[in-house]
């Protein structure tokens, strides 16, 4: 009797583990994107020149429903034209960062993995440095940037191709070896370019910031983004199957070798989309999947869109540390630096699992 008793308890303990983690894995999102809309609307009101936060929603509301004016033009020209490109680009990078960490991790099987693994980062810095030292405009040092962020992991992926031995370990030696290549000739470009005005503008970009931030911004990384999103999306189930191996991927019908090819590729959008417009910005997709892991579980199907909505709200917050803080605005790079190391360092003293 007690025996059935005890297997009674257990069962209800099971079902009611179930109930309350498919409830956590729908509100955890909700949660997280009604907090990422009041920051973003937090964020707007914030800044030298501050705006209501009522007068922000009322000047949005009237992009879609006339109403009637109680703000001034000046409020309206820095909502709309100066702060909302920014934090706009800070939710996408934000977001786009945190998914490609997430997906190195998967598919690497890695808790290291984060968006600069293949040397997308060391193109883009390549480029943009390459761009300022021959003159270019802003948008001529996004453009450059995005497309030596590509070239350098299309690099990776063909020297990994033709290596033999473990693929996946190819990939990663050959982004070490790409990234320390692309370092020195970046290294290169900063000791001939000029020091008055170059070397400076170089220094700056490579500490990433989203100052100056435009529409024409967000509109360029948009199709980028969604490029790489949606596969992502659409294959978490089976970058979740492929988390478990790749012989268990391949007796529940996944192909291991193409879902890893389709991610990374996916994964290399976002990023090289990411650090055109926003410069060096680190720590951000190896720590909050981390952070992600921790509230709702390993599973990717929850844990990339929960890791999109945390870097999105992350980033935000970071940025408006970075222009509010001190009267000088800080670049965000520096901040994440600050605040990612050391929560690695508390991992590791913790001794707990970072995978």
């Amino acid at each position: 009797m007690k025996d059935h008793l005890a297997m009674g308890k257990k069962q209800l303990s099971d079902i009611a583990t179930v109930t309350w983690n498919r409830r956590n894995h729908f509100y955890t999102p909700v949660v997280l994107a009604m907090l990422l809309l009041v920051g973003a609307i937090i964020s707007l009101s914030l800044g030298r020149y501050g705006v209501p936060a009522i007068q922000v929603v009322r000047i949005l509301l009237n992009r879609v429903i006339p109403l009637h004016k109680t703000w001034t033009d000046v409020m309206e020209t820095v909502v709309v034209n100066i702060r909302l490109p920014r934090i706009v680009m800070a939710c996408l990078v934000g977001c786009a960062l945190s998914a490609t960490g997430a997906s190195y991790q998967a598919v690497f099987q890695n808790p290291m993995a984060s968006p600069d693994i293949l040397s997308a980062s060391a193109g883009a810095a390549f480029g943009a440095a390459l761009a300022i030292l021959s003159g270019f405009s802003t948008f001529g040092i996004t453009i450059l940037a995005f497309l030596f962020s590509l070239l350098s992991v299309g690099l990776v992926i063909i020297v990994a191709r033709f290596a033999p031995g473990l693929k996946v370990m190819n990939l990663i030696l050959a982004g070490i070896m790409m990234g320390s290549l692309l370092s020195a000739g970046t290294s290169y470009i900063k000791l001939v370019a000029d020091p008055s005005n170059q070397l400076p503008a170089i220094t700056y970009w490579m500490m990433g910031s989203l100052a100056g931030a435009k529409s024409r911004d967000v509109v360029f990384i948009v199709i980028p983004l969604a490029i790489g999103l949606i596969p992502l999306i659409l294959l978490r189930w089976q970058v979740t199957v492929l988390t478990i191996g790749d012989e268990e991927a391949r007796t529940m019908g996944v192909n291991p070798h193409l879902l890893r090819t389709v991610v990374i590729l996916s994964a290399t959008l976002l990023t090289a989309a990411s650090v055109s417009v926003s410069g060096m910005i680190g720590w951000v997709g190896l720590v909050i999947p981390h952070i992600s892991r921790r509230i709702i579980g390993s599973k990717f199907q929850i844990l990339l869109p929960v890791s999109m909505l945390n870097g999105a709200l992350f980033l935000l917050i970071v940025d408006n540390v970075s222009r509010n803080l001190l009267q000088v605005e800080i670049p965000i790079g520096i901040l994440t630096a600050f605040i990612g190391a050391p929560f690695f360092i508390y991992l590791i003293i913790k001794g707990e699992k970072v995978a």
